[in-house]
């Protein structure tokens, strides 16, 4: 029998990205679904976050991130521009945010395809590999999203149409992610278990393996 993970993810968080390679990894290599739902970073989801959590916390993330990377040889590089558009002195998120909204929601409709994980993994590497600058402009998310199969432009053309219901999406994975017993992201969840990070994905294994878990 198949079985079946959620994994709750943002375009925003450095660990989601990292987590990718294992995931897939993961999926080939054994009989298991990854429902990739995408939520919104904790920026978004919870007004003035970064002004009440400790200060070295970014930084503390912008180092843990860059050796992960190093350690597991992925490509690396902090997105240009930030997903999230935020003042980095005062850390004031602003309210317009062009650039989550549009990411989070493309998700959301691949998400309603059940390919979120493909088109995750395509996006995610345009924003974080360090091969692109400005992965906004141009035609880098287009190529990125054909590769994996989707037409951006026909996504985007849908999104504009009636983007209430990919919030609609959007809401019911963060209300799914808040009752699975953790907030942040990546988290993986199974059978109403969660495992929060990058670095749980053995333990992940290891308990599915417990009621089953068998190599393709």
């Amino acid at each position: 029998m198949t079985l079946s993970v959620d994994l709750f993810f943002s375009f925003r968080s450095p660990y989601s990205y990292l987590a990718l390679p294992k995931v897939l990894k993961l999926v080939a290599g054994y009989d298991v679904t990854v429902n990739l739902r995408p939520v919104y970073p904790l920026a978004v989801r919870v007004p003035g976050f970064f002004k009440r959590t400790n200060p070295q916390f970014l930084s503390y993330v912008a180092l843990d991130s860059r050796r992960v990377a190093e350690h597991a040889n992925i490509a690396f590089r902090h997105p240009r521009p930030d997903p999230i558009v935020q003042d980095r002195t005062t850390l004031e998120v602003a309210e317009h945010q062009p650039y989550i909204h549009r990411l989070t929601r493309l998700g959301a409709m691949a998400q309603l395809e059940g390919r979120a994980l493909a088109f995750a993994g395509a996006i995610s590497r345009v924003l974080w590999n360090g091969s692109v600058q400005g992965w906004n402009e141009g035609d880098h998310l287009a190529n990125g999203a054909a590769k994996a199969g989707f037409d951006l432009a026909a996504m985007d053309a849908a999104i504009t149409a009636d983007p209430d219901h990919y919030e609609k999406v959007i809401s019911g994975n963060e209300s799914d992610h808040a009752a699975s017993g953790h907030w942040g992201v990546p988290t993986f969840v199974f059978e109403r278990e969660p495992f929060f990070g990058q670095d749980r994905i053995d333990l992940l294994i290891w308990r599915m393996q417990g009621k089953g878990l068998t190599r393709r």
